[in-house]
């Protein structure tokens, strides 16, 4: 689909309902939570390694004990770490949109039961790299931005920046800049729906702290499943075939 077609279709989007989007979400999850539990634990290990990383070479977070003897400022503090650890989050946000494209990928092949290769890494081998990259990049500065002005921009930020990676996974001929745009507008136009299905699928997910803290590692991946279905139910896929079907008739 061109640029210019998914536009009119989030403009002419209908009515989502909450309840089976959240249905379809956990039952999805049944069914991809071992992949899902595989990209969440590449996410941590590259978070962690990076961050032992920046800290070896003095990149990590700003924490200058001094601060806190001569009137510690909570927001100038949080503000300056946001964009001390900016190059550190370019890279996590690139290597996260390139797996959430993947997991993607794998959501839509379960979704129509086609058996293809469900490969996390997908888009890290088909020439996506610098797309991947320059999305990150993109991801990161507008993050940064918005966590700079303090946690409520970002909290609505937040949402279309979520549609980065299933936009870019179901349109890789897609410009950056298409694909910024088109999650923005349909992340503002879907903002609350997929704010309230992001909220309670992440509840959920925060449930595994309660099997000894690692079980968050299996079932956080449930917040990320939600954004599949709305980006299915508003824009749909370009390929003809019985994904199409599902929820309409």
């Amino acid at each position: 689909m061109t640029f210019i077609e998914i536009q009119a279709k989030i403009r002419n989007t209908q009515y989502l309902d909450f309840g089976r989007i959240l249905d379809q979400s956990i039952n999805m999850f049944k069914e991809i939570w071992l992949k899902g539990f595989l990209m969440v634990l590449i996410i941590a290990a590259c978070a962690f390694c990076l961050t032992i990383l920046f800290s070896f070479i003095g990149m990590g977070p700003n924490t200058n004990e001094a601060e806190w003897d001569t009137g510690f400022n909570l927001y100038a503090f949080y503000s300056n770490n946001v964009w001390y650890a900016l190059l550190q989050t370019i890279i996590m946000s690139s290597i996260t949109i390139g797996l959430l494209a993947g997991f993607y990928r794998i959501c839509k092949q379960v979704d129509v039961n086609r058996q293809e290769s469900d490969d996390l890494f997908y888009f890290f081998k088909g020439g996506y790299i610098q797309k991947i990259g320059m999305l990150g990049l993109i991801y990161a500065l507008i993050a940064a931005i918005a966590q700079s002005l303090y946690v409520i921009p970002y909290i609505y930020a937040f949402v279309p920046l979520s549609f980065f990676a299933i936009i870019f996974a179901n349109n890789t001929e897609l410009t950056e800049t298409e694909i910024v745009k088109l999650s923005f507008y349909i992340g503002t136009k879907k903002w609350l729906i997929t704010f309230g299905l992001l909220f309670i699928t992440g509840i959920l997910g925060m449930l595994g702290i309660l099997a000894c803290g690692v079980g968050i590692l299996f079932t956080m991946s449930i917040v990320y499943i939600p954004v599949y279905f709305v980006y299915r139910d508003v824009i749909g896929f370009e390929d003809n075939d019985e994904i199409m079907k599902i929820g309409t008739e």
